[in-house]
């Protein structure tokens, strides 16, 4: 039995599709309904936690071949203890709200950098799931992918087949569980699309989703700030009439504080306005 990969069901193509929609809705002055859907489905979530896995594609490279199998292998083992039934389900929810906002086509035919490093670490979790015997060969080609990937080096087939031997009967216990922990601690997204503080402040959103009352310090903060910041700007501005509209949007920047909660309305709007005073800096 070979696993056939679908993007459709691949959260780590899913996730960069949706960060990658939220800029483009911004750039384009639309709605940037994925926002509330990463909200929904990775905050605190099963999906979220296989995401982190995923994850690790982007932040780990240059490791030794030794580290890097120890890597792998503990992704594999840690994806088995993730909820089957509930993926599917939020997978398929997810996909069907994707659908109602966008055409899920144009929203799917975007390329990704680690596309193919995705596609093997999808490949490793179906088989590590089923009870099926799969093609050794389609093991150890995907084994070699994210190998190649972590270690920058070029992996011999024979070495692959090799870690398959010993994935089991080398695999310490109390390195497993220690690895399991960082896995499921650590979210350290990257994205190649918004610049650093836009990136912090995604983060924290989905981080604090269910407390308010920290995401809500962290957002009246970072308003205030700006605000600040975009004032000291536009007295740099030499022409007047820019200067009387950055004043008027400045002015407009709302009062946060004021509320009770932070609404993804609020998230969108800080994510312009650090674009703003990026663009300024160019003026």
């Amino acid at each position: 039995m070979r696993i056939k990969h679908s993007k459709f069901k691949n959260t780590g193509i899913i996730y960069e599709l949706l960060v990658r929609q939220i800029t483009s809705d911004i750039l384009n002055k639309k709605e940037p309904k994925t926002l509330s859907l990463i909200q929904k489905y990775f905050a605190n979530t099963e999906l979220g936690k296989e995401y982190k896995l995923y994850e690790f594609i982007a932040n780990n490279k240059t490791l030794t071949e030794g580290k890097a199998e120890s890597l792998l292998n503990t992704l594999v083992e840690t994806s088995k203890k993730l909820n089957r039934k509930q993926l599917r389900k939020l997978k398929y929810n997810l996909i069907s709200e994707i659908k109602a906002h966008y055409n899920v086509d144009d929203f799917f035919k975007a390329t990704l950098d680690n596309y193919k490093q995705y596609a093997a670490l999808y490949t490793l979790f179906e088989a590590a799931a089923t009870q099926e015997i799969i093609h050794p060969n389609q093991i150890v080609d995907n084994k070699i992918t994210l190998l190649e990937h972590f270690t920058q080096e070029k992996i011999s087939k024979e070495k692959a087949q090799q870690s398959i031997i010993r994935e089991y009967s080398e695999f310490e216990p109390d390195l497993k569980a220690l690895a399991y922990k960082i896995l499921l601690e650590k979210f350290n997204s990257k994205y190649n699309e918004f610049n650093h503080e836009q990136k912090s402040v995604l983060k924290e959103y989905i981080n604090n989703v269910s407390n308010t009352e920290n995401l809500k310090e962290f957002v009246v903060a970072r308003y205030n700030e700006l605000k600040k910041q975009i004032s000291e700007q536009i007295k740099l501005v030499d022409n007047a009439v820019l200067k009387i509209k950055l004043e008027e949007v400045n002015s407009l920047i709302p009062e946060v504080c004021q509320k009770r909660t932070v609404t993804d309305t609020d998230i969108v709007s800080l994510l312009q306005l650090i674009e703003l005073k990026e663009e300024l800096k160019n003026v």
